[in-house]
């Protein structure tokens, strides 16, 4: 009877978690109102976009699984680049290189996460900077792929869904880097909301604990650490599609330290902190940077 209460407990835990909350309601029918509310900003409203399913990604590692990263930028970059140089040599089709960005952002961290999932949380945080240098480096010296300094130039991408061009007013942007959010935030919210989610939190809480009681850890990390690659690799495939211009700056140090101050703005370990850290941290940024542009990182670390 004990256990069967408890796996009731579990079952209804599982499906509260499951169920959408009228404030989820309200902020996505927010973002959807934006595109109405504010037709001048909407180009900043797809960065804020792309910033979110950034910040997620890290949520998923960071918030879940307790895995520190100050590194993955390295994904987001990986997907931008992957994403650009397929629609400069393959296809301008845009779903098409969304998909190569996030394959591609997700076998990097699947090759990597042997590497970064051993060793202590100090070891992980210089294994993950030094997989993003790299990446940086070699962006920089192989010129003739990337275009090196100069960024990756001539990415012209076709309509989305061969219907919504692209324009320099960004509504088709937001609204496709909008609908990309949307659709992962909902396959991160079932996963963490699922016996998969549970057991993340409870290697975060107590691996000693978790393993004893059969949880497999090092997979249960390989396997999150993956997914969030790829989510970072779909943010990164966005930025390159909708700005169609990749540079060195996607795998640059300052986007994973940004990336960290989004997510401790918003907190970690809930799926809408991400989000909330990603408009906070942009509106700060456009606004406080609108008075003093040279200063405008010091008043976001007063903040």
């Amino acid at each position: 009877m004990k256990a069967d209460s408890i796996e009731a407990r579990v079952r209804r835990s599982l499906y509260g978690a499951r169920r959408w909350h009228p404030a989820e309601i309200v902020f996505w029918v927010l973002a959807l109102a934006a595109f109405f509310l504010l037709p001048r900003q909407l180009l900043i409203l797809n960065e804020i976009a792309i910033l979110g399913l950034f910040a997620l990604s890290l949520d998923l590692i960071l918030g879940y699984a307790g895995i520190v990263s100050l590194g993955h930028a390295a994904f987001f970059g990986f997907g931008a680049y992957a994403a650009g140089l397929f629609a400069r040599h393959a296809s301008a089709d845009p779903l098409a290189g969304l998909a190569v960005g996030m394959g591609a952002a997700g076998l990097l961290g699947l090759i990597s996460s042997p590497l970064i999932l051993r060793g202590s949380d100090l070891t992980r945080l210089m294994v993950t900077l030094g997989v993003a240098l790299i990446l940086g480096e070699l962006a920089n010296s192989l010129g003739w792929l990337t275009g090196g300094a100069d960024g990756l130039q001539g990415i012209m991408m076709g309509p989305v869904l061969g219907l919504f061009e692209f324009d320099i007013f960004g509504s088709v942007a937001y609204l496709y880097s909008l609908t990309v959010l949307f659709v992962l935030f909902v396959l991160a919210r079932r996963i963490v909301g699922s016996p998969f989610g549970l057991s993340l939190r409870a290697i975060r809480d107590n691996p000693l604990r978790a393993s004893a009681s059969g949880v497999p850890l090092h997979w249960r990390l390989v396997a999150v650490y993956t997914l969030a690659a790829a989510y970072a690799g779909a943010a990164g495939a966005l930025l390159a599609q909708t700005t169609q211009f990749v540079s060195l700056d996607v795998l640059a140090f300052h986007r994973s330290a940004d990336l960290m101050l989004v997510l401790i703005i918003g907190g970690a370990g809930y799926l809408y902190g991400g989000l909330i850290g990603a408009v906070a941290f942009k509106l700060l940024q456009d606004v406080i940077a609108s008075f003093t542009p040279q200063y405008w990182m010091f008043w976001i670390g007063l903040f």
